[in-house]
C-alpha cells in the first residue's frame, strides 16, 4: 500500500438553505482501501458521496485527489472538463440504478468500449476483445455483446454498468447502493463479483449503502452518518461488532432483530 493517501475529505459541508446535507465531514482514502458510508435515508450519505465525486459543490471544506503523477489537486479548483476527463478514466461511479450508468440504446460492447475511446484506444479491433474479455470478467456469455441492455435482466445490467466502469482500470470507484433492488440471490452474487474485482485490481472504493451486510462484505472502513453527520467511524468489523455510539447500536440491533 502506498505511504501517502488517495484522497483527503476536509470539512467538507453541504446546506440546503437552513438544512444541511453533511456537515463537517473530513477523513483520508487510501490505495486499495474500500470505505462504506452508512445510514438510513435522509441521513446525508448520497450528498456526502455526490460531494466527493463532485457531481455536487460543497458549501464549504475541500476534497483534495493524488493524481496518477503524484500532484495533488483540490478538485473544485480543477476545470469542469478536467473532472469530467476523471471521472471517465481514473474514477468510477456505479449507480444503484444501472440505466442512470449506461447508454441503454447502445450495444453492451458498446457500453465497454466508449471507456476505452476515452483514454485514446482507437483499434476496433482490440476494443471489442477487451470488451468481450471484460464481460466474461462480468459473467456475461460473450455472445451477448451486441444486444442492447435493455434486453438484460436487471442484475446482467448491473454486471454490465461494473464493466464498464472497471474496464480502464480506475484507482476510486464510486458505488451508490450497488445491489439495491435485486433479488436477494442476485445480489450475493453481484456482492462476491465486486469483492473480487475490487481485491484483484487494488481498487479504492467509497461505497453508499443502508445494508451494513453489504457494508460488512465489501468494505474495510466504515462511516456511520445520521441527520448529515459522522456519528461513528472505525474499521467496519469494529464498528458493527462493537457500535459505541447508540444510532449504531440502533443500526445494529435493528438488523439482528429481523
Amino acid at each position: 500500500m502506498s505511504d501517502e493517501p488517495l484522497l483527503k475529505v476536509e470539512s467538507l459541508t453541504r446546506s440546503y438553505g437552513s438544512r444541511l446535507g453533511c456537515a463537517d465531514v473530513s477523513f483520508e482514502l487510501w490505495p486499495g482501501e474500500v470505505l462504506a458510508i452508512v445510514g438510513e435515508s435522509g441521513s446525508g450519505k448520497t450528498t456526502l458521496l455526490n460531494c466527493i465525486s463532485t457531481r455536487l459543490e460543497p458549501s464549504a471544506g475541500t476534497v483534495s485527489y493524488r493524481m496518477r503523477d503524484g500532484v495533488w489537486h483540490e478538485l473544485f479548483s480543477l476545470g469542469e472538463a478536467e473532472r469530467r476527463f476523471l471521472m471517465r478514466t481514473d474514477w468510477g461511479f456505479v449507480h444503484q440504478n444501472p440505466a442512470d450508468g449506461l447508454r441503454m440504446s447502445v450495444s453492451a460492447g458498446a457500453n465497454v468500449g466508449e471507456r476505452l475511446m476515452a483514454v485514446g484506444q482507437r483499434h476496433y479491433g482490440d476494443i471489442r476483445a477487451t470488451a468481450i474479455d471484460w464481460l466474461g470478467r462480468v459473467e456475461i456469455a460473450a455472445d451477448r455483446i451486441d444486444d442492447q441492455p435493455r434486453a438484460f435482466s436487471g442484475g446482467m445490467r448491473q454486471r454490465l454498468q461494473i464493466a464498464r466502469n472497471l474496464v480502464t482500470g480506475p484507482r476510486l470507484v464510486f458505488m451508490d447502493e450497488p445491489t439495491g433492488g435485486l433479488d436477494v440471490s442476485v445480489q450475493a452474487r453481484l456482492l462476491d463479483l465486486l469483492r473480487g474485482l475490487v481485491s484483484s485490481m487494488g481498487l479504492a472504493a467509497i461505497v453508499v449503502t443502508h445494508d451494513l451486510a453489504v457494508a460488512r462484505l465489501l468494505s474495510h472502513r466504515m462511516l456511520v452518518m445520521k441527520d448529515g453527520a459522522v456519528v461513528e467511524a472505525g474499521l467496519t468489523d469494529r464498528v458493527l461488532d462493537d457500535p459505541r455510539h447508540p444510532y449504531t447500536q440502533l443500526l445494529v440491533s435493528s438488523i439482528l432483530q429481523v
